[in-house]
């Protein structure tokens, strides 16, 4: 018995829906990949366009002891990015006004940079500027090419790329001068603690059969630069509490000045004990590793707290 023609026209129309669906989603699809890509050459062209202030970080950061660890932060941030793959967003919306707020930015500070006088390609100064530009460029696009859930979505491993920009000079002679006499007066306690006779005189320290005084290079700045920097990741991997994250990032500050503190009593109490010569030793010349890996063990037993604080609290009561 032949279909009424309603029937075959109503079945054509599902057909026809059904084509149109698919041949929507494909399109749809190939649009995605292409801004995708694009996106990949914008970022490939970018790393050319800085490919001279990029190296020249990188020959600063391998040659400085305080600046050394900007080589792995690109790596950690891509392995971030790779860990959130799944919750980034495939619906990719160019977001023009923060782009080309980003691009203004990172544009100008360009400008600023090589409008300034006395500013040497591998100056300090120069480097914190056109490695900010190049950030301000990245987000920028971003923005253009992926759009704001996708950057929403990606934001720490993005923000993390922060710390590839140096500490600039000023910032760093202001944290070693803070550090330094933050851990003299912790010293001095754990002098007292001690009971070892010391006279103290500012930085200067007076023990029995030496004196020694608190400089620069005491002040730790590269371990404790390094460990704050560690605290904002731990705290990001592991911590879902808001205010948990910020417990573990300041932690680390009277952490940090505790370490040196006990690096300075631990170097005085060798050579009251052992000998004078004690102050040439490795202890004191190489032994920032050992002290940060020391520092690192209450460090993650207040992390293991904080977490399984934060495993209790997502309990269902």
């Amino acid at each position: 018995m032949p279909h009424p023609p309603y029937r075959a026209a109503a079945r054509e129309a599902i057909v026809r829906a059904q084509t149109g669906d698919i041949s929507e989603g494909t399109s749809s699809s190939h649009r995605k990949m292409w801004r995708f890509w694009t996106g990949a050459c914008f970022v490939i062209v970018l790393l050319a366009t800085f490919g001279r202030p990029l190296l020249a970080l990188a020959n600063y950061a391998a040659h400085s002891e305080l600046h050394s660890y900007i080589l792995l932060v690109p790596l950690v941030s891509v392995y971030l990015l790779y860990l959130r793959r799944n919750q980034l967003p495939k619906d990719y919306a160019a977001e023009l006004p923060l782009a080309i707020v980003f691009l203004a930015a990172g544009l100008g500070v360009i400008a600023f940079t090589y409008s300034s006088v006395g500013l040497a390609p591998a100056d300090n100064g120069h480097l914190v500027l056109l490695t900010l530009s190049f950030l301000c460029c990245l987000a920028a696009g971003g923005f253009f090419f992926f759009g704001r859930g996708w950057m929403r979505a990606a934001a720490f491993p993005l923000a993390y790329l922060i710390f590839m920009v140096p500490m600039p000079d000023a910032m760093a002679d202001a944290l070693e001068t803070a550090l330094k006499y933050a851990s003299a007066e912790v010293a001095n306690l754990l002098f007292h603690l001690s009971g070892t006779p010391f006279l103290r005189a500012g930085l200067i320290f007076q023990l029995p059969n030496i004196t020694i005084e608190v400089a620069q290079e005491c002040s730790g700045i590269r371990s404790s630069w390094v460990l704050l920097m560690t605290s904002i990741l731990a705290a990001n991997l592991f911590l879902k509490t808001r205010w948990r994250r910020f417990a573990l990032i300041a932690f680390v500050i009277p952490l940090a000045i505790l370490r040196n503190g006990f690096r300075i009593l631990v170097i005085g109490l060798l050579c009251v004990n052992v000998g004078p010569q004690m102050i040439h030793s490795l202890v004191h010349r190489r032994g920032g590793p050992l002290f940060f890996t020391l520092s690192l063990i209450p460090f993650f037993l207040v992390l293991w707290w904080l977490r399984k604080g934060d495993a209790r609290t997502r309990q269902p009561q």
